[in-house]
C-alpha cells in the first residue's frame, strides 16, 4: 500500500485538519475535444476542487449513465488514447504540482500498457481507480502502484457486504470510493439518510478517508452529504457541463463557476 507521504494523504489530512469536506471532481479525458481537459482541470482547482479525477476513455464503461458514457464515446472518437491522457496530466503537472490526480476507468486500458505504473507516476499520477477490479485480482497491480507511490482506491456500495467490506478495506488505500446508491452515475435517488448510516457502520473496518460519488450533482446534495463524508464527488453534472461545448475559455469559465457553487455549499455544511 502506498504510504502516507502521496499527494492524496497530504490533501485529505489537510482537509480534515481544517474541517473541510474534499470536493473532488470527475471529467473525462479528452472530451469534448482534446484541448479542453487541461484548460478544465486548472478550473475546477481555481473553483475549489481538491481533488481531481480523470477518467479514461474506453468502449464499455458498464458502471457509467448516458452522460459519461456519451463522454467516452466523444473522446473515443477523438482517437485519445491512455498515452494521451498521461500528456494531459503531465502538462497538467508544469502549472501544478500540488493537485492530486487520480485516474478512474477500466482494467482493460491498464492492462495494455505494460510499464503503466512507471508511466503514470513519471506523468504525476497520484491514485487509480479501476472499476471492473475485484479486490483478489488487484494485487499484482497494486503492488506494481505502491512501488510507485501510487494509491489503488476501491470502490464499496450500498450492496456490498460487511465481510466483503472488511475484506476491501484492508487492501485500499489512498481513500475509499463510496458508491452512494444502487445504480450507474449521474442517478437521481440520493438518500442522504441511508449514505450516513453506512458510512458509519463502514468507518468501523479502516482509518481511511471516505469519498461519496453517484449522484451528487449541485450545491444542495453536496452540502447535504458534506457533513457525513470526507469528501464529495461530482461528475456527471460536470461532464454534461462540458457537453454543452463552446470555446475552450468558455467552457472552463462555465465549470468554475459550476464548482465554485458547489465548494460553498459544501463550505456552508462545514461551518454549520
Amino acid at each position: 500500500m502506498s504510504g502516507a507521504d502521496t499527494r492524496i494523504h497530504q490533501c485529505l489530512d489537510a482537509c480534515r485538519q481544517n474541517n473541510r469536506t474534499a470536493l473532488v471532481s470527475f471529467i473525462t479525458a479528452g472530451d469534448p475535444g482534446p484541448s479542453y481537459t487541461v484548460a478544465a482541470l486548472h478550473s475546477l482547482v481555481a473553483g475549489g476542487v481538491d481533488i481531481l479525477e480523470l477518467g479514461i476513455p474506453f468502449s464499455d464503461p458498464e458502471a457509467e449513465g448516458p452522460s459519461i458514457q456519451a463522454a467516452n464515446e466523444r473522446a473515443l472518437g477523438h482517437g485519445i488514447t491512455l498515452a494521451q491522457v498521461l500528456q494531459m496530466v503531465e502538462e497538467f503537472r508544469t502549472q501544478d504540482t500540488q493537485t492530486p490526480v487520480v485516474l478512474m476507468g477500466y482494467l482493460n486500458s491498464v492492462l495494455a500498457m505494460d510499464d503503466f505504473a512507471e508511466r503514470a507516476a513519471g506523468a504525476g499520477v497520484d491514485g487509480l481507480i479501476m472499476v471492473n477490479l475485484p479486490p483478489e485480482e488487484g494485487d499484482h497491480l497494486q503492488q506494481k502502484l505502491a512501488a510507485n507511490n501510487i494509491d489503488l482506491i476501491y470502490l464499496l456500495a450500498p450492496t456490498t457486504t460487511d465481510e466483503r467490506a472488511r475484506q476491501i478495506a484492508a487492501k485500499a488505500s489512498g481513500f475509499i470510493y463510496y458508491v452512494s446508491l444502487k445504480g450507474i452515475t449521474g442517478a437521481s435517488h440520493l438518500q442522504t439518510d441511508e449514505v450516513a448510516s453506512r458510512l458509519q457502520q463502514l468507518r468501523q473496518y479502516t482509518g481511511l478517508p471516505f469519498c461519496v460519488g453517484f449522484g451528487i450533482k449541485d450545491a444542495t446534495t453536496a452540502q447535504a452529504l458534506a457533513p457525513h463524508a470526507d469528501g464529495v464527488v461530482v461528475g456527471s453534472a460536470l461532464v454534461n457541463t462540458m457537453a454543452a461545448g463552446g470555446e475552450v475559455s468558455e467552457v472552463a469559465a462555465r465549470l468554475q463557476q459550476q464548482i465554485t457553487t458547489i465548494r460553498q455549499g459544501i463550505d456552508a455544511a462545514n461551518h454549520a
